[in-house]
């Protein structure tokens, strides 16, 4: 009983000793009228050792870019045992999307009803939980990989494999319509434990990474998850179809290269005019809109969307007229006097 009572008063302790703060001190407000893309989807690279908890990746915002960038799911060391992640979400409220920041406590809370994956289904967290200082994983959501991990278990968690739900944010159309229960209210309300050093140097990696960038991966990245915060090279996973939105040059070369030396991007502007550039992502303006073609287009409110289907028509170039020497047939030199021969020889007439 004096064991079970310790469990219960130790993580109110941490939280006690540990520089916490009130979430609404350390939460950004962002507030945006573009809904977030879709999450893409990838498998979980394998856990770096024992103490690490798993932290998905979301859709963040570069103010300056104007556009969402991809902060890569990763594990991540909690800043004291006993500690759970919540995730933050994107919630649709007063005509606009707004970043809710997740956190540290001993219990996981509201993070929007949306499915992150990986142990984060929308309600709680199902990869794991502390006991005695130590953190018992459930292999049949978490990786451990090659991993020498003792504490584990198995608990299977149902997955609804008929609807696959990708939505990223919760509230307006097509938003998820989760929320939160009352003890989640209550708990909300707690003081809890802002995002680690570790964390926050990797969202400012994302966030310098072009690559990782909507409008350039186009909902597919390259780097979906990593082993550790903050390296993009070891222990990378891409997401599902991130080759086919590779570097691509915008042009199609006049004269094939060799495989060797063929170069992933344009190097300057093209100075071809037998066809136009392909239809791209138009980037004029404060807030790059996307094409209204793209089978990918988020849902969002009408009102919030109509700036962006309005310049639909700026992605499609003008044709090029044709060039009158190349519709004037070409001048044939003088032939001599041929030899009697028949029409269609089916071979070649011997010289003499």
């Amino acid at each position: 009983m004096l064991k079970l009572w310790g469990r219960t008063w130790l993580p109110a302790l941490l939280l006690s000793i540990l520089p916490a703060i009130s979430m609404a001190q350390f939460g950004v407000n962002i507030s945006v009228n573009l809904a977030p893309p879709e999450l893409p989807v990838y498998e979980q690279p394998p856990l770096p050792g024992e103490g690490y908890l798993w932290s998905p990746g979301y859709w963040y915002w570069d103010a300056d870019a104007q556009d969402y960038f991809w902060v890569p799911g990763t594990w991540v060391e909690p800043p004291q045992p006993g500690l759970l992640w919540t995730p933050g979400y994107w919630g649709y409220n007063g005509g606009v999307y707004q970043w809710n920041a997740g956190y540290w406590g001993p219990r996981v809370g509201f993070y929007g009803g949306v499915d992150y994956g990986h142990g984060y289904g929308g309600d709680g967290y199902e990869g794991g939980y502390w006991r005695d200082g130590h953190i018992f994983y459930n292999t049949a959501v978490v990786n451990v990989g090659t991993t020498h991990i003792t504490n584990v278990y198995v608990k299977n968690v149902t997955v609804n494999n008929v609807t696959v739900n990708r939505v990223s944010f919760n509230g307006g159309s097509g938003g998820i319509q989760a929320r939160p229960t009352p003890a989640q209210e209550t708990y909300a309300k707690e003081t809890h434990v802002a995002p680690t050093a570790a964390q926050r140097s990797h969202v400012t990696a994302a966030r310098s990474d072009p690559a990782l960038q909507e409008k350039t991966n186009h909902g597919h990245p390259a780097v979906a998850a990593t082993a550790k915060p903050g390296d993009f090279t070891h222990g990378v996973v891409a997401a599902r179809g991130a080759p086919a939105h590779a570097a691509a040059p915008q042009h199609p070369a006049a004269h094939a290269a060799p495989a060797a030396h063929a170069a992933p991007r344009d190097e300057g502007p093209s100075t071809h005019a037998a066809s136009p550039p392909p239809a791209a992502h138009p980037t004029t303006g404060p807030l790059a809109p996307r094409p209204t073609a793209n089978p990918r287009e988020r849902p969002g409110p009408p009102e919030h969307r109509a700036n962006v289907e309005n310049h639909s028509a700026v992605s499609e170039n003008p044709a090029l007229p044709s060039h009158p020497a190349t519709a004037r047939p070409p001048a044939e030199p003088p032939r001599p006097a041929p030899r009697a021969a028949p029409e269609h020889p089916e071979h070649p007439e011997p010289r003499g």
